[in-house]
């Protein structure tokens, strides 16, 4: 092992690139796209040293032309999930004595990789698997899961370097180790950096993962695990598994070395992941670790100090922005009557304003949503919007699933604070306002507190410092990330570290150090130099 206090480099921001006309970036992700768009690919299971194909295939579509096919992958059976966590199993050893370093090195590579050859590629497939905007695949599949991998080299060396206090007699030290036994990610399709993210934080710990891709994400997985794969990821530390997610699941929970979950999706499905481990609690090595980070009810909140243009930019933005597909998007606005014209009428200019269509059209604004299941849900919340005497569609309302999913931006205004779309998670860009009387600000706080069971993201607005100060009081609990005069989506890694609690997750902070504590397990080494050699204490004289 190689001798010396190492020095990782300095985590920075990865900048947004612009991708504005005739720029060279855009002409790369064009015609990154194009290949891409009109080749097809056959993704096998990654287990050890071997790509398996099963023969079980399913075709991977673009949602804003769903016949259109880019690929297949294979469906994994139970001896394959076994044989992924043997093989995590097997590579442990080697992985988890590995110096730091080494470790270290290998993901500051992957992120180079994708700051610079993969840039186009996995902006590109995002684009086409996830029907995002060339900005929202920016943002994602490039900026934030490089500064995930750079923040998270510099986050791991700073928790190894936190060390307990020691004095002449005896030195104190703490290692932290990598958990027993192996670590399942489970993936959701909005965000390939996510993707990346809850298998490779874990990895960098010194952990081997089992890692279920979502079945709408696995076109840009693939360009993930070709990253890690060139910039040396050893085979064995992360095996990737796809097919029937409770097969899947229960073939790992029921493995005694199973030793932690790393969730990003429902609250539902991760409640029952929960429920599933407290079952089998008796059965393993060691209690598992149980992070995730699942839904939300995201709102804004206008105060009648507000401006209304940055009101309604907050609005549009946190709402519409990827289809309303964020965990972070804002689904929920509280305006004052004073204010609600103006908002209103500013509001619907903007929203008809947006072309919706293809991400290769980079005039489009709204693309697609990510599949029929999500579509026929949100049309039907829509459906009966239009029917329920408390509800009305100011602008939107419309879709259409002939070519592509494609939902309106839609905006509802409700009499009931505690209508179903006020309350309900939809993943989609349908945003509820509620139009409160001005003198009611804080009674509306304690609303906006108690509507939902989440507690993930909103944003308040307001140019009144003392109305700020009582929003933030009074919401402590409702919001994980809380925004005061902006938009309640686009944490920055390194800025604002990410998570809710209540229904919206376990609050470990992704992006920050938090989350990486999570994946090691601290063994305390104490050293005496002068050892005693009698039991006797001076008290015991007379």
């Amino acid at each position: 092992m190689l001798k010396g206090f190492f020095h990782v480099p300095k985590a920075v921001n990865e900048p947004v690139k612009s991708y504005a006309p005739n720029s060279p970036e855009k002409a790369a992700v064009l015609a990154a796209y194009k290949k891409m768009w009109n080749e097809t690919i056959d993704v096998p299971l990654y287990i050890g040293s071997e790509q398996i194909k099963t023969g079980n295939t399913r075709n991977m579509t673009a949602p804003h032309d769903h016949q259109h096919v880019v690929g297949t992958y294979h469906l994994a059976e139970k001896s394959h999930i076994e044989k992924a966590i043997a093989n995590a199993l097997e590579s442990r050893t080697k992985w988890a004595n590995m110096a730091w370093e080494q470790r270290a090195a290998i993901f500051l590579k992957a992120a180079e990789l994708i700051a610079g050859p993969y840039r186009a590629r996995i902006n590109a497939a995002t684009m086409i698997a996830q029907s995002k905007t060339i900005f929202q695949a920016e943002i994602d599949a490039s900026c934030e899961l490089i500064d995930f991998l750079r923040y998270n080299v510099e986050f791991m060396t700073q928790i190894y370097n936190d060390q307990p206090k020691s004095d002449s007699a005896v030195w104190n030290r703490l290692e932290y180790r990598p958990l027993e036994g192996f670590i399942y990610a489970i993936t959701p399709f909005n965000f390939t950096a996510i993707a990346a993210n809850l298998p490779a934080s874990a990895a960098m710990m010194g952990n081997v993962v089992v890692w279920k891709p979502s079945d709408s994400q696995v076109f840009s997985a693939k360009i993930i695990i070709d990253v890690f794969k060139e910039a040396g990821l050893p085979d064995g530390v992360i095996n990737v598994v796809f097919g029937d997610a409770q097969m899947i699941s229960e073939t790992i929970f029921a493995s005694r070395d199973f030793a932690g979950v790393h969730f990003t999706g429902s609250t539902h499905v991760f409640k029952d992941i929960w429920k599933n481990i407290g079952t089998n609690i008796h059965h393993y090595k060691t209690y598992p670790r149980i992070v995730g980070e699942t839904g939300g009810k995201d709102f804004v909140l206008a105060h009648p100090s507000a401006n209304v243009k940055q009101v309604v930019t907050g609005m549009v933005r946190g709402a519409f922005e990827f289809q309303g597909q964020k965990c972070s998007a804002a689904s929920r606005a509280y305006i004052p009557q004073s204010l609600w014209a103006d908002v209103k009428s500013q509001l619907i200019t903007d929203v008809k304003s947006m072309k919706m269509g293809t991400p290769e059209d980079f005039s489009n604004f709204i693309t697609a949503v990510i599949h029929e299941g999500s579509f026929d849900k949100l049309a039907s919340y829509i459906d009966q919007a239009k029917k329920d005497a408390d509800a009305e569609i100011v602008v939107g309302g419309n879709y259409d699933k002939s070519k592509g999913w494609f939902i309106e931006p839609t905006v509802i205004v409700t009499t009931n604070p505690k209508y179903t779309t006020m309350e309900t998670e939809l993943f989609g860009p349908v945003l509820t306002i509620y139009v409160y009387e001005d003198a009611k600000w804080s009674e509306t706080l304690k609303l906006v507190d108690e509507t939902s069971e989440y507690a993930l993201t909103g944003a308040v607005f307001s140019q009144d410092r003392y109305a700020i100060e009582e929003a933030t009081v009074a919401l402590q609990n409702a919001a994980g990330n809380f925004y005061v005069n902006d938009k309640p989506t686009g944490a920055v890694v390194g800025m604002q570290p990410f998570g809710g609690a209540r229904a919206s997750g376990t609050n470990d902070k992704a992006g920050s150090a938090l989350n990486l504590l999570r994946w090691a397990s601290p063994r305390t080494i104490k050293e005496t130099f002068v050892t005693p050699e009698d039991y006797r204490y001076p008290f015991l004289g007379e």
